[in-house]
């Protein structure tokens, strides 16, 4: 991304990002809601056009080859749309005829992606009926049912289960060590558990994090969550507050509102 900048009439949604991954990375996207995360990921996958700057994809410019380039990635759009009458059998397949697939690969794709994100169990049942855990993981299976070369993916884990939570985490893991990875959250937790590196975004802009000062970050926050649920724990609640604000304000460039709205929204998640 090179300047990437969205506007939506007087609203600057995203402001002048510019970022890069590579393969066998996995970027963490943090920030609160409405920070800019899924914005910035419709430009990239080309669903759509920025106002001004470039996004490309191996080379390519989304808005000049967009067919291309979505052949080359997967994209887990934010709530996982899918279509609630089909099952999740029937789905992936019409998702793999789209893809190009046809015969006895369409039936292998299936199956191996199937085992990858544990939907055996409700393969042949009406997506509408499926908890919100398996309708995301039905979602990540799509992404991953052609192998694209890249991921990514606006809050993976939502509505999963802590069990559910691991292994989609160790899922993507595995799958960086061939693929460059983008992942969205609000969760300080999710990045520090599966990615190599961070950038925060806040009111459209961003700041890059290294993987030490996010587990810092995290850190600091349990310790001020800690003495406001066990007051006798000691310590001062300002003291700590003040340090989690001067480091996030720090790495964004936020104001103290939006600095506490971000921890309370990583927090919260966690």
């Amino acid at each position: 991304l090179k300047g990437l900048t969205k506007r939506f009439g007087p609203i600057l949604a995203v402001d002048n990002i510019s970022m890069s991954v590579a393969t066998g990375e996995v970027l963490g996207f943090l920030g609160p809601n409405g920070a800019g995360k899924s914005t910035t990921m419709r430009m990239l996958t080309g669903f759509i056009e920025p106002t001004s700057g470039t996004a490309e994809i191996c080379g390519l410019d989304v808005t000049r080859h967009p067919v291309e380039i979505k052949r080359r990635i997967g994209y887990l759009p934010e709530g996982a749309p899918t279509y609630g009458d089909m099952t999740p059998e029937s789905y992936l397949g019409f998702i793999a005829e789209i893809r190009g697939f046809d015969g006895p690969e369409i039936r292998r794709r299936i199956e191996a992606v199937t085992e990858k994100v544990d939907i055996g169990s409700v393969l042949r049942q009406p997506i509408d009926t499926l908890s919100k855990g398996f309708k995301r993981r039905v979602g990540i299976a799509q992404a991953m049912l052609h192998d694209p070369e890249i991921l990514i993916m606006d809050e993976p884990t939502d509505g999963l289960d802590p069990n559910q939570k691991f292994e989609v985490r160790n899922l993507i893991a595995d799958m960086a060590k061939e693929k460059a990875i983008i992942i969205s959250t609000h969760i300080l937790e999710e990045v520090d558990a599966v990615c190599t590196r961070a950038m925060i975004i806040d009111e459209g802009r961003i700041g890059k994090v290294h993987m030490t000062q996010l587990t810092s970050l995290w850190t600091w926050y349990h310790q001020t969550k800690t003495w406001l649920d066990e007051p006798e724990s000691g310590g001062s609640f300002l003291d700590r507050g003040a340090h989690i604000c001067d480091a996030l304000r720090w790495l964004t460039g936020a104001g103290p509102s939006r600095v506490f709205g971000a921890v309370g929204a990583a927090g919260g998640g966690a």
